[in-house]
Formats: structure tokens, C-alpha cells, sequence
């Protein structure tokens, strides 16, 4: 049985939380599973590091990953060369194994538009931070897919639990089950939306189950679960481009994780979550997980896990210094990259922000 062919509330599982097989191992080769490993463990490296860049004031805000890793990782690496990925704002890693370097998602957060210059020949949209906007653009890109006949393509789409109650979730959806469009969409549910618990979002037992009302089929994945997320998603991508008789294209996935850290770095969640909830979820890290599958397999030693690390720091290390290297941007860019051309208002806020800075300098903006 395809691991799509169940119901939305039997959770899909290869590793348990000590990362002992209860489940099918996907057919990939050894290379992949530590490619897995290692760019999980970057991932959380950089993840850290961002944040203290942040604390440092060194760089704006910025939404943390860690504990997502597997979800994100064991996903981006289903995907084909061809196919296109829509994230939202936190998909740092899935972005890297895609081919966006580290430097241009520190540029982005860093406030410079360069980090959403995507390089030739990365099917990468630029991250989307307004709620599920994203997700009637990755509806649009796979229905042009379709009627041009590029049959060997899909689009996956990133977003988080809080996504599902907005319209654009419905719209985008809808539109994929009436049009058989050959989507995935990847439902991030960390259980909060912000602040708002999973619980308050929907009734439903689970947002897998949401799929139903769209006529398409969704299924629910351990996302702290690395090799069920790519399993799942496999499947869910090869769907997409050759449905099997009575197939529809499209699949929603939910996959089942925890954010550790805060929303954003703007955010302090031990306002609305206690310690202990906190470290029920830690016990899942999707990390050790797959490093002891790794161990008892005979996939990796502590000599390798020691050259990933050493590497993984360098890797980190290195993007931070070319993108802090970069020329900061001026402040007035802020006002030429929402528009083709500047409409009359932002002219107006244009001309005002100019005035002041010739007024006070631009030291007046940096004063506490």
C-alpha cells in the first residue's frame, strides 16, 4: 500500500523517537542518507547562529527552524531537479539543499534585496512572510505547468498550521482539486501558530483531513521524522507528475513537528508555552533520530559525525562573513522594490524620508 493510500489521521512513521525502524526504510542510497544527516546538521548550525546574529544586532528579525529540520531536509531532497519549490519565510534549509546559498537568506533577513536574487537555474520562489499568500502562487506556477504540457514537474508548497485558517488555503486548494494541478502542499503544523495552539486553529482532528473538502488526498507524516517526510513527499511529488487510473494530482501533507525555539526572534514564547511542553518535544529531535539510524546501520562513526561538524561550522562561518563583506544597502531601497515604479504615495514617503534624513542625518534614525 502507497504510504498515501491510508487515512489522514494514521500518522506515517519510519523511525521511532530513538531511531529504531517501525517502519518501511525509503529505497535511497548511503550518500543520500548522510547528505540527509548533514544538512540537518547544518541547518541547526546556522539556525543558531542566525540567532545570535540577531541578539548581536547584527541582522533584523528572523524566524528559527530548529526542530524542523527533518521535515524540511528529508522534503527538499524528494524533489527533482525540475520541479519548483514556494516556501514561506521559514524554510531556511529546504532553500539551501535547493541551491540558495546561506549568504542570500542572511542578506534577506539582513534587509537587503539581494537575498531574494535567486541563481540561475534554482526553481526557488523568494520567501513569503504574509500568511499563505504563498499558496495561491504555487496553485498558479503548477496549473501553467500543466497547460504547457510540462508534465514532468511539480510544485511544492511550504506553510505553517496557522496557514490553513486563511482564505487564500481554501482558494489555493479548491483551485488545485477543480483543475487537478500538480501540486504538494506541505503543511508545517510546529502547533503553533505564533501563540495560537494548534487546538484553537480548527476542530478538525487533523489538517491532513482538511484535503477532503478539496476532493484531493492528504495524509499525515511524522514530521520530526526524516525518512517518513521524504517517503511521503516521494510519493506525493511522482503523483503529482504520473497520477496512476483515478488518480488526482494533488496532496496535501501534514507534517507533525515542533518549532523549539520562538516564531520569530521578535517573539518570547514562554508566554504562552510552558518548559514542559517544550522538552516533551525535544525528546523527538529529528537529529539524534536519524544519527542513531545512521550509527546502527553502519552509515556513520564518530569520525565522520566529527568532519560533518567541523565542516557544517566552516560552511556557516564563511557565509556570515561574505554576507556581512556585502555594502549595506541604502535606506532608501526600501521604497523601490514593492512597485515597478514608485506610485504617488510611496513618492510622498519617499520625498518625507529624505527630508529627514537631510535633516538629521542618518545617525538621527540610529539613536535609542
Amino acid at each position: 500500500m502507497s504510504v498515501l493510500q491510508r487515512d489522514p489521521q494514521d500518522q506515517v512513521r519510519v523511525l521511532d523517537e530513538d531511531g529504531t525502524v517501525v517502519g518501511e526504510v525509503p529505497d535511497v542510497d548511503d550518500e543520500t542518507l548522510v547528505d540527509m544527516y548533514r544538512y540537518m546538521r547544518l541547518a541547526r548550525h546556522f539556525d543558531t547562529r542566525a540567532v545570535s546574529l540577531q541578539r548581536q544586532g547584527r541582522m533584523g528579525t528572523y524566524p528559527p527552524l530548529s526542530g524542523q529540520e527533518g521535515a524540511q531536509i528529508g522534503s527538499a531532497l524528494a524533489l527533482d531537479e525540475q520541479d519548483w519549490m514556494v516556501p514561506s519565510y521559514r524554510e531556511h534549509g529546504a532553500s539551501l539543499l535547493r541551491g540558495l546559498p546561506l549568504k542570500q537568506t542572511l542578506l534577506y533577513w539582513m534587509g537587503h534585496e539581494k537575498g531574494n536574487e535567486m541563481p540561475e537555474g534554482v526553481n526557488l520562489f523568494p520567501p513569503a512572510v504574509p500568511i499563505a499568500s504563498q499558496i495561491p502562487h504555487a496553485t498558479g506556477a503548477a496549473w501553467a505547468k500543466k497547460l504547457r504540457g510540462e508534465d514532468d514537474t511539480a510544485v511544492i508548497c511550504y506553510f505553517g498550521d496557522g496557514a490553513t485558517s486563511e482564505g487564500d488555503f481554501h482558494e489555493g486548494l479548491n483551485f488545485a482539486g477543480v483543475f487537478d494541478t500538480p501540486n504538494v502542499f506541505f503543511c508545517n503544523n510546529n502547533q503553533w501558530a505564533i501563540s495560537v495552539p494548534r487546538e484553537r486553529q480548527t476542530a478538525a482532528e487533523t489538517l491532513a483531513q482538511k484535503a477532503t473538502a478539496y476532493g484531493i488526498d492528504g495524509v499525515q507524516v511524522d514530521g520530526m521524522d526524516p525518512l517518513a517526510v521524504y517517503s511521503v513527499t516521494k510519493a506525493a511529488l511522482d503523483k503529482a507528475k504520473n497520477p496512476g487510473e483515478g488518480e488526482g494530482r494533488p496532496t496535501l501533507i501534514e507534517a507533525v513537528q515542533y518549532r523549539f525555539g520562538a516564531h520569530t526572534t521578535a517573539d518570547d514564547p514562554t508566554v504562552y508555552r510552558d518548559d514542559d511542553e517544550v522538552e516533551k518535544w525535544k525528546a523527538k529531535d529529528p537529529i539524534p533520530r536519524l544519527e542513531a539510524f545512521l550509527r546502527e546501520t553502519g552509515r556513520i562513526d564518530d569520525e565522520a559525525v566529527e568532519a560533518i561538524e567541523e565542516d557544517v561550522k566552516q560552511r556557516v562561518a564563511d557565509a556570515i562573513e561574505a554576507a556581512e563583506s556585502d555594502p549595506r544597502p541604502d535606506p532608501s531601497d526600501m521604497f523601490d522594490y514593492a512597485y515597478a515604479e514608485r506610485t504617488p504615495e510611496i513618492q510622498a514617503q519617499y520625498e518625507e524620508f529624505e527630508a529627514l534624513r537631510e535633516k538629521f542625518g542618518d545617525e538621527g534614525f540610529l539613536r535609542e
